[in-house]
């Protein structure tokens, strides 16, 4: 993280600016600042030449109190031991701010999974899952997708932890294959819930999001998902951009159509219609809404500066650094934190888990009927938090409401032995 905001760090600052709030000692404080454990391990598997390969996984465990740790795993050379932990505290907060029985945790292997074969994957996979075997289960640890990972890697998990334990244990990982124990709108669910959080927010703002101006940066599972879902809502994408570059059209394009390019061509340059432009300038559009959706630390404080959306909404993880937020504050530009914004995933997870715990499963229809549900009334709870507490911005009274619940949860367990 060389030249850029530590994301451990980031969290304890996120959280210390909540504290403030709230009436909790130091002590209980702190114990929210850190994960309680960490698995920090080394994968030895064969590549397809029949040589070996070793590299290092991450399994952080960051607070149990309101249930089960649940968070993703993501596969990408810039994962480290920092970065997992404080995914792991953002996992935490955001389950809490959603009011979903969860605690957080996140893993990560370090790898570029674009350097191995399909073959190499699954065996890196399966070594993970049996390192994490003691760790998880559907009452203790449940892991999910997250950035190069998918329902694949999540099959492959489950039954590597099915056939050592032997038995069916279908909610020990979400985001899995619909044939495999998933749940309908599970992979849009992260899109819709940064759509609906946008569109709640221009409510709460007094305008309309019909004609809108959005840029997404990060055209990913959600950013693209939510692009298409804000066009859906009469908003116009005017520009978008991937880790090639990105592409920008004033009347706005179909964004829909720029995934088909993607698809086919591997980025979303050279659509046609459009011309190329920067990331960096995808972020410093003049346009109504920005939708990060890419890495964590992607706008610091010194391109927070050249921002000029009205009203951000964070698709990705940790987008903004603390600095970036004190100066979009400054300009009075809102912000909807992460802890919201996309936790349409690990709610539609949650809603998976309950399937398969059940062995019931619903309908589409319900599904979203249902995150559409939790994301509002968890808006609406962010919104009073704000304006009762004079918070700071709304990542603060964000914050403010997910550790009041989190330490409710822990004054009532009690702290014991």
């Amino acid at each position: 993280m060389t030249g850029q905001a530590n994301p451990f760090e980031s969290l304890q600052e996120q959280v210390d600016d909540a504290a403030a709030f709230l009436d909790a000692s130091p002590g209980v404080i702190d114990r929210l600042k850190n994960p309680e454990r960490v698995l920090e391990t080394n994968l030895t598997f064969e590549l397809d030449d029949g040589s070996l390969e070793t590299v290092r996984a991450y399994r952080s465990q960051f607070n149990g109190d309101r249930g089960p740790y649940k968070g993703g795993i993501r596969y990408h050379p810039g994962v480290t031991r920092d970065e997992v932990k404080a995914l792991s505290g953002w996992m935490a907060y955001k389950c809490a701010v959603v009011d979903i029985p969860y605690g957080g945790g996140k893993g990560g292997i370090a790898i570029d999974p674009t350097d191995y074969s399909e073959a190499e994957l699954e065996r890196l996979t399966r070594a993970f899952a049996t390192e994490l075997r003691p760790l998880i289960g559907e009452d203790r640890d449940i892991p999910a997708p997250d950035v190069n990972t998918g329902q694949r890697e999540m099959n492959w998990i489950k039954d590597t932890y099915e056939t050592l334990e032997n038995t069916t244990a279908p909610g020990v990982i979400t985001g899995k294959a619909l044939d495999s124990g998933g749940s309908e709108g599970r992979v849009e669910a992260t899109g819709r819930s940064v759509a609906l959080s946008a569109r709640e927010a221009f409510d709460w703002l007094g305008r309309d999001i019909a004609g809108a101006t959005v840029a997404v940066q990060g055209y990913g599972n959600a950013g693209s998902i939510a692009a298409a879902l804000l066009d859906d809502l009469g908003a116009d994408v005017v520009a978008v951009s991937d880790s090639s570059g990105g592409i920008y059209a004033p009347d706005g394009f179909d964004p829909r159509a720029v995934k088909d390019h993607k698809a086919e061509t591997g980025s979303v340059s050279g659509y046609a219609d459009a011309e190329s432009i920067t990331n960096e300038e995808v972020l410093t559009r003049d346009i109504d809404i920005l939708v990060p959706a890419a890495l964590e630390n992607a706008i610091d404080g010194d391109l927070a500066a050249d921002v000029r959306a009205d009203l951000v909404v964070e698709a990705a993880n940790g987008p903004l650094t603390p600095d970036a937020d004190d100066v979009l504050a400054d300009k009075d530009v809102y912000v909807v934190p992460d802890i919201l914004a996309n936790a349409g995933g690990v709610t539609v997870s949650y809603f998976e888990w309950v399937q398969n715990r059940q062995r019931f499963y619903w309908t589409e229809e319900r599904v979203n009927e249902e995150l559409e549900r939790v994301i509002v009334d968890a808006f609406d709870r962010l919104v009073d938090s704000y304006e009762t507490n004079d918070a700071l911005n709304l990542r603060t009274a964000a914050y403010v409401v997910a550790i009041d619940r989190i330490v409710d949860a822990y004054d009532q367990a009690g702290n014991w032995p």
